[in-house]
């Protein structure tokens, strides 16, 4: 079994909160973050996959091919977007780190597994000191 990343990044702006909570309670628990006017974030994605290596290619997958899966299924989608208001995959989410890895997942899995690999993680990199890893 060998174990193969892809690196891509891309910056969209985002507002923890519940709408059914005032301003006040949304601050107290999800503090600047919560901020009505929103908030971005230069966000990096590590998608890993696993897998045995073809013999005739010497690849576990081509990374073109994982590569157009991800900026198609999900960089396209989301890269200088507001995750609450624009992204299709994320509507009725809370638009943390968690959930957008767990949301990314569900976006890539089926094509991925498709290939002659299994999807493994899903990294999201928010800032330089916090990052989610989801294994599905």
């Amino acid at each position: 079994m060998i174990y193969l990343t892809r690196r891509e990044r891309f910056n969209a702006a985002h507002r923890l909160f519940k709408k059914e909570w005032s301003d006040e309670k949304n601050f107290e628990v999800f503090g600047k973050c919560s901020n009505p006017n929103w908030h971005g974030h230069n966000y990096q994605l590590f998608v890993t996959i696993k897998g045995e290596i073809n013999p005739e290619t010497g690849f576990v997958v081509n990374l073109k091919v994982l590569s157009k899966i991800v900026r198609e299924k999900v960089i396209e989608k989301i890269d200088h977007k507001n995750l609450n208001l624009d992204v299709d995959f994320m509507k009725g989410k809370i638009t943390s780190a968690e959930n957008i890895a767990i949301a990314i997942w569900q976006e890539i899995e089926e094509d991925i597994n498709k290939l002659s690999c299994e999807l493994h993680c899903v990294k999201v990199v928010e800032t330089e000191n916090n990052s989610i890893e989801y294994y599905g």
